[in-house]
């Protein structure tokens, strides 16, 4: 599967601790759009309702092909496809204290599929550590001196 579009953001305001693949109810030229690349993961997030997931947040470009439609939202609400086991798993884990849950990627196969991230979001002082880390590792694979 291709990857088309990635939340880079994501794992630097969580800490991930599990993932999770789902489907997504999009329209025809909402796929065509995503298929051409034109989506924007920047600050999605999903979201329980009525015990069914909901992506929030994310936007998907209008096709340029498509006719003229006013009517078209890019950033509206869109259900994935999850099994039950999987939902019940998620509103367990999601019931804990700060516990989100994620889009990480989205990837185009024959179907579109979400990459989830199930993660606790970091405080400011463990984002600095990290991005500490990320410094060092850069420095020694360059060779340069800590």
């Amino acid at each position: 599967m291709k990857t088309i579009a990635h939340n880079r953001r994501a794992k630097y305001d969580y800490d991930i601790v599990d993932t999770l693949e789902a489907g997504i109810t999009l329209t025809g030229q909402e796929v065509k759009s995503c298929r051409m690349g034109n989506i924007n993961l920047a600050g999605a997030y999903v979201s329980l309702v009525s015990g069914s997931p909901v992506i929030k947040g994310m936007k998907i470009a209008r096709y340029s092909h498509a006719s003229n439609l006013e009517s078209y939202e890019p950033g509206r609400d869109r259900t994935l496809l999850l099994n039950k086991k999987e939902i019940v798993k998620l509103t367990t884990k999601l019931a804990e204290q700060g516990v989100s849950l994620v889009p990480l990627e989205v990837k185009a196969g024959k179907y579109i599929k979400v990459i989830l991230g199930l993660g606790k979001g970091k405080k400011r002082y463990d984002k600095r550590q990290s991005k500490k880390e990320q410094d060092i590792g850069r420095r020694l694979k360059e060779g340069r001196d800590i």
